[in-house]
């Protein structure tokens, strides 16, 4: 099949949408104004009908790349072996202390190339298609270096220093050839399709916009407090996370792509370009513990804003906007990345019934408080209601952490999570002094404590189980110590580590469960839960068990740093990309070896 492995491919972000750029130079995913609008390049996910913007050497030749140190700007370089051809790619952003918003090259694609060491022939192939490839636009060519598309309600205007000739009604190449040292720009702009050519930047705007975007991102990536032996590591995730952050919002997606699959020609094709709860604890211990404590704050404004309502309404993701409606669609006429169908749009997990989210939620809180963080009134009566609710719904199944299509079950991570909500919330009265029913919420607490301790371990092992019901084992438990339900030096802890190992792991990696979900096929490993594990090595003092799974973890990443959700038997990366779970796994995981290296 024509499809590069999804190692092949490299992020770029302007903290409102993202691209996925090609080792062959080709942009084959890119959705401009939100992380989850519709794509004008989609190949990623049919190669015929998606659309694609090329750029490479016309001939024979090898590449390498990298982004720039502390950015999310990428740099190709082809080797001809006559030539060189530098390509640049980024989305344009704005420098530091600019409002973000206002930045008229926003949801703009720059591409520059350079010739370096001789001449180089380029070729350049622009298929923009609209509406995941439904809609195949209109392209008019003004003049050589303009051209304006448009068709549905999406438009572009593409300017370009090379020549272009036009192709059919929707396309565009161009074929020329760069002396060393001279240079070109690409740059493409997204707008709605009634003011779409109202401009064309010149070279001096673009070139502009290329510094102003390499300096937004040097600045930032200094701001990083981790000083830790991983430090490359831990900064491109924590640039993976800020790429994938809504700067108008806050929100954090958890990943840049749908329907990547967990398994190649499988079913298991999802749409990640949500926030979820699950995940948000976890993105604020990252932020803040590196020192980004405006995104943490915007985050939890986004957290408070988004689940203001009533408790019992709470759903466990979210659009970026806040929205609650992501309606599940199947797009019958894509094939799927790998003829991996169905492709979807919109997750129906957002409708599924996870008590674990109420125990995301206040730890959340209590983080956020403990960073110095202000708890209002309003959220305080949220926190409030959200107790109650757990007080109801704590002894009822539900669907889990990992949101199986079968039935309901007793997880024992739901019933920790419940836990973890009502310790929480007494913590957050006690430590700001403010009215709660805390003695009736200790009896609760106790009483969830009570019912995972008689009913979530394995008889025999004594290692925590999936669920109530049955001895099998999900990773989801290594959380156990994590939210400090138990102590690191709990017996229960070493025997589900070893359990997991013994039963969810192949070649050292970590698969979340071994049991029928109610969905064909299978999945890889998950890459957060094998981070999991290392934390939960480095907490029971066995460093270099750790240490030596933590860095095989991070020799999964592709070329430039970047992890997908699972990682196949045969080490290929699979599932959406980049995914914002497996790369704050990989934060937290560095943070516990330093700890559990570091003399006390």
């Amino acid at each position: 099949m024509p499809y590069p492995p999804i190692s092949d491919y490299a992020m770029l972000s302007d903290c409102h949408g993202a691209a996925l750029v090609s080792r062959a130079g080709s942009v084959d995913w890119c959705c401009f104004h939100r992380f989850d609008s519709r794509p004008v390049f989609a190949r990623l996910l049919d190669w015929e009908k998606g659309g694609h913007f090329r750029v490479s050497p016309a001939g024979d030749h090898s590449s390498t790349r990298r982004y720039l140190p502390g950015t999310n700007v990428l740099e190709t370089t082809f080797d001809t072996g006559e030539g060189r051809l530098v390509l640049t790619d980024c989305l344009a952003i704005g420098a530091g202390g600019e409002p973000i918003d206002s930045v008229r090259r926003h949801h703009q694609l720059l591409r520059h190339l350079r010739a370096e060491g001789g001449p180089v022939e380029v070729t350049i192939e622009f298929a923009p298609r609209f509406d995941y490839g439904l809609t195949t636009p209109r392209l008019v060519l003004h003049d050589p270096h303009r051209a304006l598309v448009y068709g549905g309600a999406d438009g572009l205007t593409l300017t370009s220093d090379l020549p272009l000739d036009r192709q059919a009604l929707n396309g565009c190449r161009a074929t020329a050839t760069l002396a060393e040292g001279e240079d070109a720009y690409l740059v493409l702009t997204a707008d709605d399709p009634h003011v779409a050519g109202a401009h064309y930047p010149g070279r001096d705007e673009a070139g502009d916009a290329l510094r102003s975007t390499i300096r937004y991102w040097t600045d930032w990536s200094q701001r990083c407090t981790y000083e830790g032996p991983y430090r490359e590591e831990v900064l491109r995730s924590a640039l993976v996370l800020k790429g994938l952050t809504d700067a108008r919002t806050g929100a954090i997606v958890a990943a840049a792509t749908t329907s990547l699959p967990e398994e190649i020609g499988g079913v298991r094709n999802w749409d990640y370009r949500f926030s979820w709860l699950r995940d948000a604890a976890l993105n604020l211990y990252a932020l803040f513990t590196l020192g980004y404590t405006d995104e943490a704050e915007q985050f939890m404004a986004w957290l408070e804003r988004t689940s203001a309502g009533r408790a019992d309404d709470l759903q466990p993701l979210y659009g970026v906007g806040g929205e609650r409606f992501l309606h599940e669609v199947e797009l019958d006429w894509l094939e799927g990345y790998r003829r991996s169908a169905p492709v979807r749009m919109g997750n129906a997990a957002a409708d599924q019934v996870q008590h674990d989210i109420y125990g995301e939620l206040l730890d959340t809180a209590w983080l956020y408080h403990r960073n110095g963080g202000r708890i209002d009134e309003p959220f305080w009566e949220f926190i409030v209601e959200a107790v109650e609710v757990v007080d109801e719904v704590w002894d009822t199944p539900d669907e889990g952490i990992w949101e199986p299509r079968d039935r309901q079950r007793h997880f024992t991570s739901s019933k920790i999570f419940c836990w973890v909500a009502v310790d929480r919330a007494i913590k957050l009265a006690r430590d700001l002094g403010l009215d709660a029913p805390i003695d009736r919420w200790s009896e609760l607490s106790e009483r969830i404590r009570t019912s995972i301790d008689e009913n979530a371990t394995i008889p025999g092992s004594g290692a925590f189980r999936r669920d109530y019901e049955s001895d099998e084992q999900d990773a989801a438990n290594l959380l156990a110590p994590l939210v400090k339900y138990v102590p690191p030096d709990d017996p229960r802890v070493e025997a589900t580590v070893e359990d997991v190992i013994a039963r969810l792991t192949q070649d050292g990696l970590v698969h979340r469960y071994r049991t029928d979900d109610g969905l064909e096929g299978e999945e890889g490993s998950f890459v957060i839960c094998s981070f999991w594990l290392v934390d939960n090595l480095a907490m029971l003092g066995r460093v270099d068990e750790a240490r030596e799974l933590f860095e095989r973890l991070c020799g999964y990443a592709n070329d430039v740093g970047l992890l997908s959700e699972e990682v196949s038997e045969t080490g290929e990366l699979l599932g959406n990309f980049p995914q914002a779970f497996s790369h704050v796994g990989l934060i937290g995981a560095a943070i516990n070896l330093q700890r559990a290296t570091q003399p006390t």
